[in-house]
């Protein structure tokens, strides 16, 4: 039916009808009108047709009109990703962007100009919403407060700039108090020109008790607390028969002889992955890469297998994980721990020693891990003279990833590898200490052979021609490399066309040798699109590979348990693109999630210090200046936030648009893109998610510099690959 209609109205000599004329030109007997109606609601919602105001139907595209999902920045502007994959990405203004919230999908109306006046190539495509079609989100966070005359809410996600009236709540189980963390469910909104309003539904706490804050980011969020007590059943009986020779069953390969081992971080319990490297001959070497046998456990259209598909994927917050899978799956029998017989699907490398692919081979395994290491113990290993086996496998493993590496980057991958920084939590869920994660050779050493193995899977899938899920990153736009070219111009950065990858390859290693290089390539970074998950294999832009997929983490990720399943088993059923959509849109609300999650502790701790009147001092780089200001970034905190020139009262500075500086007048100090400066938390806004610093007084800066503080030791990152 849906095909019919669709046709119907693609042709030339369609002119708009109603439901009674639509009916009549399908031929259709006047039973059928209720399935008529049916169809075109869905039709409908689904944004591929309109209904006019007088009850016509037309299509979408016929009046400019494009279905998709709109994603909303912290600044209000709305990007389309449209439902089409051949439509590139629409800017919606704030000013267009009507009652739309993050993530939901929406109706766009696209600008067009009259004819004679072309669009310049450098300008963005532009639209304006016109209908919701679907809300992502109906219910909101936020704290309750009030006003003379009504109580309101301001929510949390600064991407909804309106504060929601709510009516003194009923039935919330204990009365809320103003300045209360709580959850109101969103009625009606109808006009942007009028505050939303919705009802309290649920009430988290003051903000400051413990545990508010990640109560508040789970609701927020809509992650789930707990498993359904089916889906734990089904765990607990799938763990209790553990792992035998006979369960693992016929064509599986013996491997629990080859000394394989895990390295992850040090408080990591879900054990995805495991590596073994051997000589082979002809001076050759051959590399095993183990992934969990996930597949193995969670079968398709189980209550396992729904729940996972609804997670999406694993969700690390500061304090806790939101696991994918119950833990007697994620933490033991699937976690490839040393001395148990775990079961695994395994790609089989044959290697030179330069690192060039001579044969692979995929086949499911059977592994008993020798040891668990972490990055830390690999990275210290690695410094030192090989004492035994194990580690003499490790530095030829080093070796060959390290020659991986300079291949890859060789063959056209770009350097966009950022230090993290890891917080760790007191007993009392307050900040401990925050540890930099620098991308050393010890996570390049997995890094590479994980990439690697995705590389594998992917051209596998193609050779199979089974349809699947491949990681897509596609290549900016034309007019943003532009706009960013010409922003390194300004701060006297020479560079060539940037859509000629040798050239953009030049400009990142320049950019990691100059004062501001760093700055500028957060501004690089900016102009990317996101990687996502889709069914054609787009390739991937950063890691300049033309096959790529998610293979290496299935107890994290729905993604490569459907990636397994395809290639060992039988292509996967259902509606693969909209199983696509929507692993792309829990990976975002989880990266989202783990984001808010360090803030909110961030943010606690810095008010803390700004309470004490005593507040630290911290090394900035400067990464924005403008008449009002300069925007410092902080790497010991992760956290970006603005100096406000009302704050600096021993000298006034006087801006510089053409060559984008400020000048003291007093000191004549110089302050540019790039530049090191010190300084101390001014203002912590929990609302608008923002900090304000100032910098710091001459004696505090020389104290931070002579003590070396706020340096602290390296860790471990959790995410392995930019992918």
């Amino acid at each position: 039916m849906e095909d019919l209609i669709l046709k119907l109205l693609g042709r030339k000599d369609y002119s708009p009808s109603n439901l009674h004329e639509v009916l009549r030109q399908l031929g259709l007997n006047a039973g059928r009108q209720h399935e008529l109606r049916r169809t075109l609601e869905i039709l409908e919602k689904s944004g591929r047709i309109v209904r006019t105001k007088h009850g016509r139907y037309i299509k979408a595209q016929e009046a400019d009109l494009i279905p998709g999902v709109i994603l909303i920045n912290r600044q209000g502007k709305g990007f389309l990703q449209p439902d089409d994959v051949g439509l590139a990405e629409l800017v919606i203004p704030e000013s267009a962007t009507g009652t739309a919230l993050h993530g939901d999908r929406v109706l766009v109306r696209r600008d067009t100009r009259p004819a004679g006046l072309r669009r310049p190539e450098a300008l963005a495509a532009t639209g304006s919403v016109v209908r919701i079609l679907e809300r992502k989100r109906s219910e909101i966070v936020g704290t309750l407060q009030q006003s003379r005359q009504f109580l309101y809410v301001i929510p949390d996600d600064p991407r909804l700039p309106h504060d929601i009236y709510v009516p003194p709540p009923r039935d919330v189980g204990r009365r809320p108090s103003v300045g209360d963390k709580v959850v109101v469910a969103l009625r009606d909104w109808v006009s942007r020109h009028n505050n939303p309003e919705g009802e309290i539904v649920e009430v988290l706490g003051p903000p400051e008790a413990e545990g508010v804050d990640m109560l508040s980011i789970l609701r927020q969020y809509r992650l789930p607390t707990r498993f359904p007590k089916n889906v734990l059943r089904e765990a607990e009986a799938i763990a209790r028969q553990g792992v035998s020779d006979r369960a693992a069953g016929p064509g599986r390969v013996d491997c629990r002889q080859h000394p394989v081992i895990t390295i992850d971080p040090d408080d990591a319990k879900d054990f995805d992955d495991a590596i073994c490297l051997q000589p082979a001959d002809g001076d050759r070497l051959r590399l095993w890469v183990h992934i969990a046998d996930v597949s193995h456990y969670v079968r398709p259209g189980s209550a396992l297998d729904q729940e996972a598909r609804q997670r999406g994927n694993s969700t690390y917050l500061v304090d806790r994980v939101i696991p994918m899978l119950p833990e007697a799956l994620s933490n033991e029998l699937c976690s490839l721990k040393p001395g148990e017989d775990r079961l695994t699907k395994c790609v089989e490398f044959l290697l030179t020693r330069e690192g060039a692919v001579r044969q692979t081979k995929f086949y499911p395994a059977i592994i008993r891990s020798r040891r668990r290491f972490t990055y830390q113990e690999v990275l210290a290993l690695l410094s030192r003279p090989a004492a035994d086996p194990l580690h003499r496998m490790l530095g030829q493993a080093h070796q060959l990833a390290q020659r991986l590496r300079q291949a890859r980057f060789k063959a056209g991958a770009l350097d966009l590898d950022f230090p993290e920084n890891k917080i760790r939590l007191d007993e009392r869920g307050r900040v401990l200490r925050i540890e930099r994660l620098e991308n050393d050779v010890s996570h390049q050493l997995i890094e590479e052979f994980m990439l690697l193995a995705n590389e594998a899977a992917a051209v596998r899938l193609l050779s199979l021609g089974r349809p699947a899920l491949h990681r897509v990153h596609e290549p900016p736009a034309d007019r943003r490399l532009q706009e960013y070219r010409e922003d390194l111009q300004t701060h006297q950065v020479p560079c060539g066309n940037l859509s000629h990858r040798p050239e953009l390859q030049r400009l990142l290693r320049r950019l990691n040798s100059l004062p501001h290089g760093e700055a500028l390539k957060i501004g690089f970074l900016r102009s990317l699109m996101r990687a996502r998950y889709a069914v054609e294999p787009l390739g991937h832009y950063g890691l300049c590979k033309t096959h790529y997929t998610h293979f290496t983490s299935p107890i994290r990720r729905y993604a490569d348990l459907v990636v397994h399943r395809a290639l060992f088993d039988t292509a996967p059923s259902g509606n693969l693109p909209a199983l696509a959509q929507h692993l792309s849109e829990t990976e975002r609300n989880s990266s989202d999630a783990e984001r808010d999650s360090k803030e909110a502790k961030l943010y606690a701790f810095l008010a803390s210090q700004l309470q004490s009147g005593k507040p630290r001092a911290y090394a900035g780089l400067v990464t924005e200046v403008r008449n009002f200001g300069f925007f410092v970034s902080v790497p010991d905190l992760g956290l970006s936030g603005l100096v406000h020139l009302s704050s600096v009262t021993d000298d006034f500075f006087v801006f510089d648009a053409v060559r984008s500086l400020l000048t003291g007048r007093r000191t004549r100090r110089i302050i540019r893109l790039g530049d090191r400066v010190t300084v101390q938390i001014c203002k912590v806004d929990r609302f608008k998610k923002q900090v304000d610093f100032k910098l710091a007084p001459p004696l505090q800066e020389s104290k931070r510099n002579l003590t070396g503080a706020n340096h602290p030791a390296r860790n471990l990152r959790r995410s392995r690959t930019s992918g």
